[in-house]
């Protein structure tokens, strides 16, 4: 039995011990923003936030997870508000086949929380172990500050 809370909610399921978080999220929770990819920790497609920081869910455990806080793509919207990130990925069309766009948004999340006005670098750098193969990242990188200027602008 594994308790965990994800997106706010508390959460207690039957897993298996080699059963990854990617896979509690989709199949036991049903939370299918998370993404497979390439299930070997090389694409940033099923990245979430665990207490904050950025993990990839294919290489995660439950005995790592016992009473973490979880944040999906799911969580980042407050009700029908859009979080600043999703609402600049759409305005500046960041995501194409949006296969990528959750673990970007949730890595780009953990930046923005850790540093409020990144340079293009560092959002650069914060995006670094997410792959996309559509946009050529120009837009992704122009959507995260974007959304740095809003949330600034917000507080």
């Amino acid at each position: 039995m594994l308790r965990l809370r994800v997106n706010g909610e508390t959460y207690e399921t039957l897993t298996e011990s080699n059963e990854t978080l990617l896979e509690i999220l989709r199949e036991r929770l049903g939370l299918t923003g998370t993404k497979h990819g390439c299930e070997l920790g090389e694409c940033g497609a099923c990245t979430v936030l665990l207490d904050g920081k950025p993990v990839l869910a294919c290489l995660v455990l439950p005995d790592q997870i016992e009473d973490a806080e979880v944040t999906t793509v799911e969580g980042l919207a407050d009700g029908s508000a859009l979080h600043p990130l999703q609402e600049a990925f759409m305005a500046l069309g960041a995501s194409q086949c949006g296969y990528c766009t959750a673990g970007m948004l949730l890595s780009a999340k953990a930046l923005l929380d850790e540093q409020p006005d990144p340079t293009r670098e560092e959002i650069r750098a914060a995006l670094a172990g997410n792959v996309c193969r559509c946009t050529g990242y120009a837009s992704i990188v122009d959507a995260v500050a974007q959304a740095a200027q809003a949330l600034q602008g917000a507080r």
